[in-house]
C-alpha cells in the first residue's frame, strides 16, 4: 500500500492542463470581479448596511468602508496575475485572502460556489498551476518546444475537489422532498413561464419530476463519466448542457461557466495543448511585452515540488475535511432543512424554497415593550434572509439588544414572532416566542429555542 502510494506520488503528466485550468480560473475571477463592481455591488452589499451578519467564529470580519473597494481591486488584480502566470504564488495567495475575505463579511451573500472558489484557490496554493505557459516561465533555453512535467497529483487533487463537489450535491438531492415531491422545483419553475419555447413546458408536472430526478442522477454520476474515458466526451456535452440549463432557468451567476470550464481539467494532455497552442497564436502580437517579464527557466525535466513532505500531509488533511465536513449535520436532531444546522458549506445545491416573516418585540425592565421596523437596520436582502435561518435571527437580536441597551433602555430583553413556509408546506412558528434570544449565546451547540417542524423529510 504505502509503495502504491509512493509510486503515484512520483508519477508525472504534462503541465498542459493545469496550465489551461488556471488561466480559465483567473479569467473568470477578474470578470467575476468586474462584473460584481460594475452591478454596484460592492456598494449595496457591503458599504451602505448599518449590520452585516457575521459566521461564527469570524465576527472579526468586518467590511472596511471606502477601503472595501481597494479590497475588490487586489482580488480581481490578483485573478489577473493568475491568468497570466505572473508572480503566481503571491497572486493566488492574496487572492485566496482577499476573495475568502470578502466572503467572510457579511454571510447574507454565501452561495455554494463562493464557497467552491475559497477552496479551489486555496488548493492551488500548493500546485505548480505557472509551471507552462505563463510569465514566471516564459521560455526555456534548452527546449522551448517541451511540455514540462509536473506530478500527477496535482492535476488530480481538482478533479477530486470537483467530485466531492458533484458527488455530495447529487447525495443532498437524495430526499423525499425532492424525490417524491419535486420540491421545491414544482414551485419555481411554473414562473418561467416567458421563456421561450420552454416556458410551456415548465408548466407540466411531469417536467418538475423529470429535472429533479435527472439532477440527482447528473450529479451522482457526472464525476465518474468524466474519468471514464469512453465516456468523457459525452459527459462534458451534458456538462454544458446542464449548466446552460440551469443558468437560463436561475440567477446563479457566475457558477455554470465555472462548473463548464472547470470540467477541461479531465481531458487528456492533448486537448489542453491545442487550447495553449490556440492562444499562443492569438497572443503573438504582444509577445514583445511578455518577455522581459519572464525571469526563471525551465527544462523539461520533471518538475520537483518544494516542502512536499509538508504539503502532502496538508492536501490529505484539506481533503478528510472536505469528506467529513457536509456530515456534521447529524450531530444536530430536528430536521436539517428547518433547523439549517450544518446546513452550509454541505454542497446542498438549490434544494429549499424557504420564506419567513420575524417580528421582533423589545422588552426593557418597566415592563414596557415595542416593536421593531426592521428596514430601519436591514437591506430587504438582509431581512429577507434572517426571516428564516436561525442563526440570522439570534445575530439580529443580539444586534438589537446592544442598539437599545446603548440608548439607555435597562434590562433589555428580545423576543420574535416568526414564522416560516418549507417547500410548499403552511406556514409554521419557527422560533419558541417565549424565549429571551439577548440571554442566548451563539455556539455549535443545538439551538433548542427552535421549534420542530413537525414533518419529516427522509433521506440524506
Amino acid at each position: 500500500m504505502k509503495k502504491t502510494i509512493l509510486t503515484y506520488l512520483d508519477k508525472n503528466t504534462s503541465a498542459a492542463p493545469l496550465a489551461v485550468f488556471r488561466i480559465g480560473f483567473g479569467v473568470m475571477m477578474f470578470y467575476s470581479i468586474i462584473r460584481f463592481a460594475a452591478h454596484g455591488w460592492i456598494n449595496s452589499l457591503y458599504i451602505e448596511p448599518q449590520f452585516h451578519f457575521s459566521y461564527f467564529g469570524f465576527e472579526w470580519a468586518k467590511p472596511l468602508g471606502t477601503f472595501t473597494y481597494l479590497l475588490f481591486t487586489i482580488c480581481g488584480l490578483t485573478a489577473f496575475f493568475i491568468a497570466i502566470g505572473f508572480k503566481y504564488r503571491l497572486s493566488i495567495i492574496l487572492f485566496f485572502l482577499s476573495f475568502t475575505y470578502i466572503e467572510l463579511m457579511d454571510k447574507t451573500t454565501y452561495l455554494n460556489h463562493y464557497y467552491f472558489i475559497s477552496l479551489l484557490s486555496f488548493l492551488m496554493i500548493f500546485l505548480p498551476a505557472n509551471r507552462y505557459f505563463s510569465l514566471d516561465y516564459n521560455k526555456t533555453k534548452t527546449n522551448n518546444l517541451t511540455t514540462p512535467s509536473i506530478p500527477q497529483w496535482s492535476i488530480d487533487s481538482i478533479k477530486l475537489l470537483l467530485s466531492i463537489v458533484y458527488f455530495y450535491a447529487g447525495l443532498a438531492k437524495i430526499n423525499s422532498d425532492w424525490l417524491l415531491k419535486a420540491m421545491p422545483l414544482k414551485i419555481w419553475l411554473p414562473s418561467k413561464y416567458d421563456l421561450p419555447f420552454l416556458g410551456n413546458i415548465m408548466q407540466q408536472e411531469w417536467v418538475h419530476y423529470a429535472f429533479s430526478w435527472t439532477g440527482m442522477i447528473y450529479d451522482l454520476l457526472i464525476p465518474f463519466l468524466l474519468l471514464y474515458k469512453k465516456t468523457r466526451l459525452w459527459a462534458f456535452i451534458a456538462v454544458i448542457i446542464f449548466h446552460v440549463l440551469t443558468r437560463v432557468l436561475f440567477p446563479i451567476g457566475m457558477f455554470p461557466f465555472i462548473m463548464i470550464v472547470s470540467a477541461l481539467v479531465f481531458f487528456d494532455s492533448k486537448l489542453h495543448e491545442n487550447i495553449i497552442a490556440f492562444l499562443k497564436k492569438q497572443l503573438s502580437p504582444l509577445s514583445f511585452l511578455l518577455t522581459p517579464l519572464s525571469r526563471k527557466r525551465t527544462g523539461h525535466t520533471p518538475y520537483e515540488i518544494k516542502f512536499k513532505n509538508i504539503i502532502i500531509p496538508v492536501l490529505v488533511i484539506f481533503f478528510t475535511f472536505q469528506l467529513l465536513f457536509p456530515w456534521r449535520y447529524l450531530t444536530y436532531p430536528g430536521e436539517l432543512f428547518w433547523t439549517e444546522e450544518g446546513y452550509r458549506f454541505s454542497w446542498r445545491v438549490m434544494l429549499m424554497e424557504k420564506m419567513g416573516n420575524a417580528q421582533f418585540k423589545i422588552v426593557d425592565a418597566s415592563g414596557q415593550s415595542f416593536y421593531i421596523q426592521n428596514d430601519d437596520f436591514l437591506t430587504s436582502f438582509q431581512e429577507k434572509q434572517m426571516s428564516f435561518q436561525p442563526d440570522f435571527i439570534l445575530e439580529y437580536a443580539h444586534f438589537l439588544g446592544d442598539h437599545y441597551s446603548a440608548q439607555g433602555y435597562k434590562n433589555v430583553q428580545v423576543y420574535v414572532d416568526c414564522y416560516a413556509a418549507l417547500n410548499g408546506r403552511t406556514s409554521r412558528r419557527l422560533i419558541d416566542p417565549t424565549t429571551d434570544l439577548y440571554q442566548i449565546k451563539d455556539s455549535f451547540q443545538h439551538k433548542d429555542w427552535i421549534l420542530p417542524l413537525e414533518d419529516e423529510i427522509k433521506g440524506l
